[in-house]
């Protein structure tokens, strides 16, 4: 395997915020959903999950970076030295001090030498937990907010039906057990987890458990009341605007929101904003100048911005 860094085309002193970013850039590029039956962006996602997971973890990162692990997370301390297990720090040639990566040698970390003290008293292999995993899957607005099923392919090739809790926030970190890597000597396996990104919508925007939407509405419809139809996250509604209502008048539909506390959602926040014809021919006009003659008022005095 190459460099994790090579892999995700960073520098060697990349923040963990350029890390993640590099990574989430490389996986909506390369993941098998966008490329079905594809072997190699395949190869390639596996590998970019890889590298990820190396360095989006600092324990790991720092040992790859001292040489204590290869690119593929597997430990190298025992390849280290001239031929003895515990590398030119114990003695094996090469002069060492004396201490673990003494005398130019790395050594052998010193939870290794436990490990193999272990698993001689205790006569056998000690079972050990697999490595999570870390990935980044991107799901649409209103999937989040209703939940439901997603089918994503993992680096092994297996695809699975990741289930969508309603209410999902952007970032939020889903745990599936057993899917990480497997463990050693019979070990559990790890678990995969899965940061979800949550797209923008075109015009719903989430505050919180609410739902805030801004809606057109013409001049008559505001000024003589009117019922229109509204999208909420679940569909469409017939709501009714009160006559006589204003640009910034706030219609609430309760429990159209964000689904919360499992029985409960919130509510959508319907914005209205008149909007004048995208023509304002003569007759318009016409009517405009004749009303605002006969009914003059001074709008802005209330606010106290009269000129």
């Amino acid at each position: 395997m190459r460099d994790p860094y090579d892999i995700l085309g960073i520098k060697k002193n990349a923040t963990p915020e350029a890390i993640k970013l590099a990574y989430r850039k490389l996986v909506k590029q390369y993941h098998p959903d966008l490329h079905p039956g594809d072997k190699v962006v395949e190869s390639k996602f596996k590998e970019i999950s890889s590298a990820y997971e190396i360095l989006s973890d600092s324990e790991k990162r720092q040992k790859f970076d001292r040489g204590e692990i290869d690119g593929n997370g597997n430990e190298q301390g025992y390849r280290r030295g001239n031929g003895s297990p515990w590398g030119r720090g114990f003695g094996g040639g090469g002069g060492g001090s004396g201490s673990a990566g003494g005398g130019g040698g790395a050594g052998i970390d010193p939870d290794d030498i436990f490990d193999i003290f272990a698993r001689n008293r205790r006569g056998g292999p000690i079972k050990q937990r697999g490595n999570d995993i870390n990935y980044s899957i991107v799901i649409g607005f209103t999937e989040a907010i209703n939940g439901g099923k997603k089918r994503i392919t993992l680096p092994d090739g297996n695809a699975i039906d990741l289930a969508i809790p309603p209410g999902t926030e952007d970032r939020a970190i889903l745990r599936l057990r057993g899917k990480g890597h497997p463990g050693l000597n019979g070990g559990e396996a790890g678990d995969a987890l899965m940061e979800i990104q949550v797209e923008s919508h075109p015009f719903f925007t989430r505050v919180g458990n609410d739902i805030a939407v801004e809606i057109p509405v013409t001049i008559y419809e505001a000024a003589l009341g009117a019922t229109i139809t509204v999208p909420t996250v679940e569909g469409k509604v017939a709501v009714k605007v009160p006559a006589g209502s204003n640009s910034g008048t706030i219609l609430r539909l309760k429990e159209r929101g964000v689904p919360h506390d499992r029985t409960r959602r919130g509510n959508q926040n319907v914005k209205l904003v008149i909007v004048h014809p995208d023509i304002i021919d003569a007759d318009y006009k016409e009517f405009l100048e004749a009303w605002s003659r006969k009914n003059p008022y001074r709008l802005r005095t209330k606010f106290g911005v009269e000129e």
